[in-house]
């Protein structure tokens, strides 16, 4: 529980930490005329918006991923959202103040059509994702077969696009790097890798 100061801890606290639990397990039930909707976040604010819709008490789902970083020569694995700037929030249309998420801290805007109603992500796509995360990140490995290719995630070799050439039980998986001229083999885990585009 996040406590604000020794001994007291705030309903706001508490329904957000009770959010982060809820999609940390598994998908929320959906009740009622609730849905998924997406509203789009400020640059680099999608963990402050998801925060601040917490406090609100509304639902949201932010799909992250590790992944490599690179700066002043320096490697660092970091957690950063699957879509940048992008954030699934649960809302009933007709019992939800949902014009208040457009004025939440770190939303830009929700979807909506030309009316200004806002558009909910068709069924089964944020169930899916939720699915296929591990509880905290998405595993974009599944479905990997011998012979594609492959983009690395995290690790000296982030961002090199490589052909999958073996799986074996244990999630390693060797790839072949196209560099100089020739394939080099690279060992990895498998939860470094994600199909390549």
């Amino acid at each position: 529980m996040t406590v604000m100061a020794p001994g007291i801890i705030t309903p706001a606290s508490v329904r957000r930490e009770l959010t982060m639990l809820q999609v940390a397990v598994g998908s929320p039930a959906l009740a009622g005329n609730e849905r998924w909707f997406l509203a789009h976040t400020q640059p680099k604010s999608e963990q402050r918006a998801e925060l601040h819709l917490g406090a609100q008490g509304f639902r949201t789902y932010l799909p992250q991923i590790q992944k490599t970083v690179r700066h002043a020569r320096q490697l660092r694995t970091v957690q950063a959202p699957l879509f940048p700037r992008y954030l699934f929030v649960i809302l009933d249309l007709g019992r939800d103040r949902w014009l208040s998420v457009r004025s939440t801290i770190g939303v830009s805007r929700l979807f909506t059509t030309q009316d200004g109603r806002p558009v909910p992500v068709p069924s089964g796509i944020v169930e899916s994702l939720i699915g296929r995360s591990d509880g905290e990140l998405m595993r974009l490995d599944d479905g990997l077969v011998a012979g594609q290719q492959v983009r690395i995630l995290s690790g000296p070799f982030a961002d090199l696009v490589g052909t999958l050439e073996r799986l074996d039980g244990a999630g390693r998986v060797k790839v072949l790097l196209e560099m100089m001229g020739t394939a080099v083999p690279v060992m990895l885990h498998r939860s470094a890798l994600s199909p390549a585009a």
